[in-house]
């Protein structure tokens, strides 16, 4: 009867069902491994009963014949089935390429003749036995141990969910100018079980003179770098298209001992190497994409190595006229060999370590040279020279990768993506929190929002955060606790894109994103657009205990922080109780005496300026040192990712003890900022050679006045928009104050609208009584208003009466009819044509009073012009006559 269903041809619309519920989670098979009604059919000519027996696991059992089909579900199914089916089958009919199956339903069996319902025989054990299925399962419903039904739905998806063990990890992109090599690299986490001293200068240290490609040879040498000049336009994963060129020279033979150079991976930064002596090369740094500064950030590769010789590197370029190098900080080392046979990894080496500066003088701004000899641990060994211990951006996605697939931590630790980068590289956003028991709980909740390497060149952030995610994201009593009351909002990594290309300090805008947080270009600098805008929605839901952006340091040692400093009394140094309790939980590591709250001018677009602008006391910078320790037990050393890690962890035990319900920890931490300050402010007056009694209202000098500036922080000034993106900017400054002024404030409500017809009214009243007085007696006005004036001349500092009835009814924004007016509105306001008004007046003359005070006795000297306040209410100028004006009267209030 039905021709077409018994044609053994793709069904279309059996594969779109089943891609289609593929798509929304149903099928976890392969599509190979699903049965196929048209390949598997078992008809069963013996037991025309049975419409279908099993489930989609096991070969379908169907009747051949159609109109069987229709006569049994004729006398088995209920009406609105039977329509439902009979329509399915019509469509299939039009169509001339469908077919209906029904698996899953369990064994449909007749019932006496006259029936109109059906049975489910065995339904239960079916439906039990479908779930259970490999090959039909919904991911929406809950399964228990024994791999039974849970009457609970699962989560809903998450939209921005990323990572997943099936799929592989988002590779890189790159800019299209930049050449990738293929390798992996790919370093070993080790921490040395001694403490690495600095180094000690002797004095002795060797200043090898710059001799450059004119008397060297360059070994290595990138060939297009983007400088200034150019922007950004383009990315692809792997970078530039095309065959990837071998710029290391080419080995002679096994006697030649050149070191062989590359730095195009992932976070390298080296420009060039010129061999100026056998075992002594001469190193350019590469500045940051589209910038013509910024070198600080290195990181490369050397093969071929020897072990006895020593060898002697010089970086030629570096722009800071002070380093850590000078006192004692040693470059890192990394042998691959080591790593392989003996599971070491990174470590402080190097000496007769010199920092000093380039006696090349080409006009230009001064550079700085770092020097250090070295003697490598194996022949023909692959090594690595970096700056600080990297930590690239696949580093982040392999340690959220194993966030993700850890099924304990993925319940309270959900992944999102907050935006794409200019690149089109993720920004990670993690939520850190334990599921709430009722919507109160979770609204009862305080933020704490955590970021790190906005400056791409500062890895030891990125330590930090990792141990803090290490412990908060633990079964710790602590961590547990921390999750109970708070909501975590982590950021990882803000500047993806310039951690990929090796930049030190910039985006792929070619700017300091850490100065630009006010900034209105969306597109340009997305990463923290939408942090910002994420921060203001996350203020708007609930408090915001503390904002804290992870940093390096390349000029002082230990830990410490930057803040702001409160204008508000009530919270009178509690900005500065938190860094008090993390020198107090960290001593060998944190310094609270290099802590810093003042806020400059030049900071303002900075993140913890901006976000304490936007209502965050606890707005911090940490700056973790690329040195060392001069605290404590640590004093002399390195701080190793260990100690790094450690201090995120502290930052956690630091949180708590801010938020114990016994705020004894809270008032001493009070108590000694107090002292500490009174000493300060002390010092400060003997420096000026100044007495001060502290004894008196000492608490009210500016904190501001006796800090010294950050100008020795790590930082740069903004260097402004490059020129296509101020044209940008402008332009959008241009439409936004059109749309301001083209924009009516649009009334929401019913209450607001019958408000201000209210208002227009009493307006219009008002006015229509005003000029009904003046016509009808201006004669007894004048006479009033001279003998207010007169008045006002001889009164002292007791209260204005109210002369005029409109005046009561108002009550000045309902004020006591007893209270004084504001000073303000007694001010005499001269009309400009005073004196052609008293030429029309004759015998009439206006005295007043130029102060905003009716007392007399506080009068100007005589021949000083006073000083006249500009008052809000202006005399109305009348087209009858020339009326001087007198103090307002004109005040309406409104409910």
């Amino acid at each position: 009867m039905f021709p077409a269903l018994e044609t053994q041809l793709p069904d279309p619309y059996e594969d779109f069902m089943y891609r289609h519920l593929q798509y929304y989670g149903y099928f976890k098979a392969q599509r190979g491994s699903l049965s196929n009604s048209a390949t598997y059919q078992h008809i069963q000519k013996n037991n025309p009963q049975y419409l279908l027996n099993g489930s989609l696991g096991e070969k379908d059992d169907l009747i051949p014949d159609t109109l069987q089909k229709e006569k049994l579900l004729s006398t088995t199914l209920s009406p609105q089935l039977f329509i439902f089916i009979f329509i399915f089958l019509r469509r299939s009919f039009a169509l001339a390429q469908a077919r209906i199956q029904w698996p899953g339903l369990g064994s449909l069996k007749p019932l006496p003749p006259g029936s109109t319902r059906f049975s489910l025989a065995g339904t239960t054990g079916a439906y039990s036995h479908m779930l259970s299925s490999p090959r039909l399962r919904s991911r929406q419903l809950l399964y228990d141990e024994l791999d039974e039904v849970n009457p609970r739905l699962r989560e809903p998806r998450e939209l921005f969910s990323i990572l997943s063990t099936k799929r592989p990890l988002q590779a890189p992109r790159w800019p299209t100018e930049c050449e990738v090599i293929k390798e992996n690299i790919h370093h070993i986490e080790w921490a040395p079980p001694q403490l690495e001293y600095l180094y000690q200068p002797t004095g002795n240290e060797k200043v090898p003179e710059i001799v450059g490609e004119k008397k060297g040879t360059v070994v290595y040498q990138l060939d297009s770098v983007p400088t200034e000049g150019s922007y950004f336009t383009s990315s692809r994963v792997g970078g530039k298209r095309g065959i990837i060129k071998q710029l290391a020279v080419t080995l002679q033979g096994p006697e030649d001992n050149t070191l062989l150079f590359e730095s195009r991976f992932e976070s390298g930064n080296l420009q060039k190497a010129v061999r100026v002596d056998t075992y002594e090369y001469e190193l350019t740094l590469r500045t940051d994409l589209y910038t013509n500064k910024h070198t600080q950030w290195f990181y490369f590769r050397v093969q071929n190595t020897r072990k006895d010789p020593t060898y002697r590197f010089t970086i030629v370029n570096l722009l800071k006229s002070k380093s850590l190098y000078t006192v004692g900080m040693k470059p890192l080392l990394y042998s691959q060999l080591d790593a392989d046979t003996r599971n070491i990894g990174w470590r402080r080496e190097g000496n007769e370590i010199k920092y000093y500066k380039n006696n090349t003088d080409d006009g230009q701004q001064p550079f700085y040279c770092l020097t250090w000899t070295i003697q490598f641990p194996y022949d023909q060994d692959t090594c690595f020279f970096a700056h600080f211990y990297p930590y690239t951006y696949t580093d982040l996605q392999c340690y959220l990768l194993s966030v993700a697939n850890n099924p304990i931590q993925s319940q309270f630790c959900k992944l999102r993506t907050l935006c794409r980068s200019l690149a089109g590289n993720t920004v990670y956003l993690l939520t850190i929190t334990n599921p709430s028991q009722t919507p109160q709980e979770a609204a009862a909740k305080k933020a704490v929002v955590l970021s790190a390497r906005v400056h791409p060149g500062e890895s030891n952030g990125s330590w930090v955060m990792k141990g803090f995610l290490d412990f908060i994201l633990s079964n710790s009593p602590d961590a547990r606790l921390l999750r109970d009351i708070f909501v975590f909002k982590v950021l990882p990594m803000l500047n993806p894109d310039g951690v990929i290309v090796g930049n030190y300090r910039c985006s792929l805008a070619g700017r300091d994103l850490n100065r630009h947080y006010k900034t209105i270009l969306k597109e340009s600098f997305p990463c923290i657009w939408y942090t910002r805008n994420m921060i203001k929605r996350l203020l708007e839901e609930r408090e915001v205990l503390l904002y804290c952006d992870f940093h390096g340091h390349s000029r002082k040692n230990n830990i410490f922080l930057y803040g702001c400093n409160n204008n508000n009394h009530k919270y009178w140094l509690h900005e500065r109780v938190f860094p008090l309790m993390l020198s107090k939980n960290a001593p060998d590591k944190f310094s609270f005496h290099s802590c810093n709250f003042k806020v400059q001018k030049c900071k303002e677009g900075t993140g913890r300026v901006v976000m304490w602008r936007m209502g965050i006391l606890n707005s911090y910078t940490m700056e973790s040192t690329f040195g060392g320790s001069t605290l404590g037990s640590k004093k002399g050393t390195h701080f190793t990712t260990e100690d790094l890690k450690s201090l995120g962890y502290h930052v956690c035990d630091t949180l708590l003890d801010l938020c114990d319900p016994d705020q004894t920890k809270f008032t001493q931490c009070l108590a000694e900022l107090k002292e500490l300050l009174r000493q300060k402010i002390h010092k400060k007056f003997n420096e000026l050679g100044r007495d001060k009694d502290l004894e008196g209202s000492w608490s009210n000098i500016s904190l501001s006045d006796i800090e010294s500036s950050t100008s020795g922080s790590d930082s740069s000034l903004s260097d402004g928009l490059p020129v296509h993106l101020a044209n940008i900017a402008d332009e959008l400054n241009q439409k936004k104050k059109m749309l301001q002024r083209k924009k009516k404030k649009s009334l929401q409500t019913r209450k607001q609208r019958n408000e201000q017809y209210q208002r227009k009214n009493l307006m219009r009243k008002l006015k229509l009584t005003e000029d009904t007085a003046e016509r009808a007696g201006f004669a007894s006005t004048l006479q009033k208003q001279t003998n207010f004036f007169k008045n006002s001349e001889n009164s002292s500092s007791l209260p204005v009466k109210n002369e005029n009835p409109r005046l009561n009814e108002t009550n000045f924004n309902r004020r006591d009819k007893d209270t004084p007016l504001d000073p303000s509105m007694t001010t005499l306001i001269l009309p400009k044509n005073k004196e052609k008004m008293q030429k029309q007046q004759p015998g009439f003359t206006v005295s007043c009073s130029p102060k905003r005070t009716i007392n007399s006795s506080q009068e100007p000297a005589p021949g000083v012009k006073p000083n006249w306040p500009r008052s809000r209410y202006r005399a109305t100028k009348r087209s009858c006559v020339a009326v001087a004006a007198y103090p307002s009267l004109h005040i309406y209030t409104y409910p």
